[in-house]
């Protein structure tokens, strides 16, 4: 019966709703991992003259419940989860920037390039795969010769 459920949940996510289910649930628990036991701000000083971690935390709840709801709409419709999903780690690449740039954080540069290379490139790729993949080429039929 669980694997009953499991095909018809994969039929119905597809392969972009899975890659927006997977990415949701991930950034969810890195947000609250952050309500949790907050971690330092090394890098991080631009977010937190705004805030502490704890409320930019809520970036990455809200962003991964937002990615995990557009996963269950059509193909098509679905930009809205992949938007949801290149927030925050777009606003991470920009703070560890922002402190490269002044200073406060000099492995910030190879931090920032980890989240847009691993995050925000991964994320822009998977909103271009297509639902379905083209089917292969029809095969010549072998047949009576006329």
């Amino acid at each position: 019966m669980g694997c009953r459920a499991a095909r018809r949940l994969q039929k119905k996510l597809g392969r972009r709703g899975a890659f927006l289910a997977i990415l949701g649930v991930g950034q969810t628990c890195w947000g609250i991992s952050f309500l949790v036991d907050p971690p330092g701000d090394h890098g991080l000083t631009l977010l937190t003259s705004v805030c502490s971690l704890r409320h930019w935390a809520w970036l990455w709840i809200g962003c991964g419940i937002g990615t995990l709801a557009a996963a269950l709409v059509k193909v098509g419709r679905d930009w809205l989860g992949f938007l949801a999903a290149l927030a925050p780690p777009t606003v991470w690449a920009l703070a560890y920037t922002v402190a490269v740039i002044t200073g406060d954080y000099s492995r910030g540069g190879f931090v920032a390039i980890w989240y847009l290379t691993s995050h925000v490139g991964v994320i822009m790729w998977a909103a271009t795969v297509p639902e379905y993949s083209v089917p292969p080429a029809p095969r010549p039929r072998r047949g009576k010769a006329a």
